[in-house]
């Protein structure tokens, strides 16, 4: 099938699938699951996952309103800080908020109705309350910092010490977020640092957050324990258990699709291609990772090897060394793998370059449900 590029396609089986696993966890386990917006937010997919998944989480204003108008379920909220009028519109929006401080908690505290369980405000106006802890143990590999929020000097959550003296008053759960794209082991470091750190308040919740990170449906991932852990926790604290996964929604479940605009040499092959690094695939220079390309390999283990660059003027616009069985060619496409969840969010419109159009396949076919012009970019800006 011939497809315009550069295209973002998301494969709508492969999201229902990822849904299917979340949805079995939520079945042995009775936990909240959302989808976190930040990670996957293409909302023509809510339909599908409203099926499954319980609501959202948001971290701004805009993201929750898109939870609320497009797909009605729960809609919960943390951000690092909330300015007046941001706390203002997400307390229409907003069935939980979590607070980043106590300084945040004392300013905000009596505008929502708390305590209770967080509850669908289709059924009771009020807003329930919570606080991001951070329980300083840290699971991240170094090479991923930026990602650690208990790394020192972390600048998200509330460490025990500065409980103290404080109250909880209004405050019906605890949240934490400590994991990016790792396994259930991981998570029970964090919960053993979680219950040393705040056992004696546990009780004293309605629920608690585990946050995201969890690469719930990964193929190696180990649901067994997820759910004994989820299980085990439920029973010794009487809480609800929140999970707020985003990529593991959209896991392996989308593609960016480019195509080779020239080859050029120096001191080796390099491949321009109609997609930005930089424009359209951020974390590949801010985690760092390598993407994974269909029938590509790593340099050298097949015959001709490539390094593959963007088309924007920023010179470190440049994507990895890849190795391929046959020669480049002017007009070849290739498939960028796992291209579904942060990618798609994290997307600019740098240099003016062509954005991706973004493309549903259902069985054999693609419709194309987006696709930007000229005005998607100059209007950005005035």
């Amino acid at each position: 099938m011939k497809i315009k590029t550069p295209s973002f396609i998301v494969d709508e089986e492969l999201i229902r699938r990822n849904c299917e696993i979340l949805a079995s966890v939520k079945a042995r386990t009775d936990c909240t699951i959302l989808l976190a917006l930040k990670g996957f937010a293409m909302w023509p997919m809510f339909p599908l996952i409203r099926e499954y998944l319980d609501g959202v989480c948001a971290s701004s204003p805009w993201e929750a309103r898109l939870g609320r108008e497009e797909f009605g379920k729960e809609v919960h909220a943390y951000a690092a800080a909330y300015s007046d009028a941001d706390f203002d519109e997400l307390l229409t929006l907003c069935d939980e908020i979590d607070f980043n401080s106590f300084a945040q908690l004392e300013r905000f505290r009596t505008a929502g109705v708390s305590p209770a369980p967080p509850r669908s405000r289709q059924d009771a106006g009020g807003t329930v309350f919570g606080l991001r802890i951070n329980p300083e143990c840290s699971t991240q590999d170094p090479a991923h910092a930026i990602y650690d929020p208990c790394a020192p000097k972390s600048r998200l959550g509330v460490r025990r010490k500065d409980f103290e003296g404080r109250s909880l008053d209004g405050i019906s759960g605890l949240h934490f977020h400590c994991l990016c794209e790792q396994n259930a082991d991981d998570l029970e470091t964090t919960l053993k640092a979680v219950e040393e750190q705040f056992g004696d308040i546990l009780p004293r919740m309605d629920w608690v957050n585990f946050g995201g990170g969890h690469h719930i449906t990964r193929d190696d991932y180990d649901i067994e324990l997820l759910v004994k852990l989820i299980n085990d926790f439920k029973a010794k604290y009487d809480v609800q258990v929140i999970l707020e996964p985003g990529e593991a929604v959209a896991l392996n479940a989308g593609v960016l699709v480019a195509r080779v605009l020239d080859v050029i040499d120096n001191d080796g092959a390099i491949a321009i291609l109609d997609v930005s690094c930089t424009c359209h695939m951020p974390d590949v220079l801010e985690m760092p990772y390598r993407p994974e390309i269909a029938g590509a390999a790593v340099p050298n283990e097949k015959a001709h090897t490539y390094k593959l660059a963007g088309l924007s003027c920023l010179a470190g616009d440049v994507i990895g060394d890849y190795s391929f069985d046959e020669p480049l060619q002017v007009g070849d496409e290739l498939y960028f793998q796992d291209m579904a969840h942060y990618s798609m969010v994290k997307t600019t419109f740098f240099n003016g370059i062509q954005h991706p159009d973004l493309g549903v396949k259902r069985g054999d076919q693609v419709e194309i449900i987006r696709a930007f012009d000229y005005r998607d970019y100059r209007d950005r800006l005035s």
